[in-house]
């Protein structure tokens, strides 16, 4: 006869199913979820950001008649301009809804410290503007150069990009692409 097996050893390898179909589980269903759930999440909320910035950038085009590369400057002039400040509290009259530029975000309202950072890493946004050297050189009638002229010319495209990689509002090098989103 066959001497059986002691129990603790069919009780061990139990357990030993128990806690592997639990880890199978975790890894196969419910982490892929949490992380796909994580991800929609992230792109969102760095979706808006960079609309908020991009509302932002007109704003400071619309007064200034140039963009900003500067986060901090964009937000010291939508805090304390006037114009933006009735713009973000005010109500269209025809249609009676808000006249405020800038996204709620996806847990709360628009706040001045979300157009820093993104919402994934914590990363700055790239935030850049176009440089344009214009040449002008002036010739008298006998061929000579008498003078050249330059200039620059500062903030006419801007380009702003998510390091996570969830888009970018703009082109350095097409006007057509100014405000165009990647995922418009």
């Amino acid at each position: 006869m066959k001497k059986s097996e002691p129990w603790y050893i069919h009780a061990t390898l139990w357990v030993v199913i128990v806690i592997l179909s639990y880890v199978l589980i975790r890894v196969a269903i419910i982490d892929p979820t949490e992380y796909v759930a994580q991800e929609k999440y992230f792109k969102q909320e760095s979706r808006l950001r960079m609309d908020n910035l991009r509302q932002a950038e007109i704003l400071y085009a619309n007064k200034y008649d140039r963009y900003s590369d500067n986060v901090d400057s964009l937000r010291a002039f939508i805090e304390n301009d006037t114009n933006v400040a009735n713009l973000m509290t005010g109500i269209d009259t025809l249609t009676q809804k808000s006249t405020n530029p800038f996204s709620n975000l996806t847990n709360s309202t628009f706040s001045f410290d979300s157009l820093y950072a993104t919402p994934k890493t914590f990363s700055a946004y790239i935030l850049q503007v176009d440089t344009t050297m214009n040449v002008d050189t002036v010739i008298n009638r006998r061929g000579k150069i008498t003078s050249v002229d330059t200039t620059f010319v500062i903030g006419t495209k801007y380009y702003i990009e998510d390091p996570d990689g969830y888009g970018s509002i703009g082109s350095l090098s097409s006007a057509a692409l100014k405000n165009t989103a990647s995922w418009e």
